[in-house]
C-alpha cells in the first residue's frame, strides 16, 4: 500500500467527522459513493459521523425527455438536482449538501451544517464545556 494513502486511512480512524465529498457531475458518483463506503467498512469506519458534499452542482448536466415522449422511462440519467434532492441524498437525519465551491454556492450554508456537526460531537464529549460555543454563537 502507498504511504501517503496510509496515512489517510489512519486519519480517517482518527478522525470526529468524515466529510465525503461527491463530484455529483460525474456520471458514475453513485458507485464512487459505494466505493468509499465499502473502504470505509474495510478499515472499520463505516460508524462515524459522515456528512455527504454533493460538490460540483454547477457542473452537472442531466438528459431531458420530450414531453410528448411517451415511450422513454425516466431513469437516473434524467435526473435534476431537485429530483436527486429528493431521494436519499436529503436525508433529514444525515447533514448532506449540494454545493458548488467554484461559484462559492451554498458556501455559507456548508460551514454552518459543518460547525453544528463538530458542536453537537464535542458538546456530547465534554457536556460541560458547551458555554465555549455559547460565547461563540452571541458574537
Amino acid at each position: 500500500m502507498v504511504e501517503s494513502f496510509k496515512s489517510t486511512l489512519d486519519e480517517v480512524r482518527e478522525a470526529d467527522l468524515l466529510l465525503h465529498v461527491v463530484d455529483i457531475s460525474h456520471p458514475n458518483f453513485e458507485d464512487h459513493i459505494a466505493s468509499v463506503n465499502t473502504i470505509l467498512a474495510d478499515i472499520k469506519s463505516a460508524d462515524k459521523p459522515t456528512m455527504m458534499v454533493f460538490n460540483k452542482i454547477d457542473a452537472y448536466s442531466y438528459q431531458t425527455i420530450d414531453e410528448d415522449d411517451l415511450i422513454t422511462e425516466k431513469t437516473k440519467a434524467h435526473y435534476t438536482l431537485d429530483d436527486w434532492k429528493n431521494t436519499w441524498m436529503n436525508d433529514v437525519e444525515k447533514e448532506n449538501i449540494f454545493i458548488s465551491a467554484l461559484n462559492k454556492e451554498n458556501l455559507e450554508e456548508f460551514k454552518d451544517k459543518v460547525y453544528k456537526e463538530v458542536r453537537k460531537i464535542h458538546v456530547k464529549r465534554f457536556p460541560y464545556s458547551h458555554f465555549l460555543y455559547d460565547e461563540y454563537e452571541a458574537e
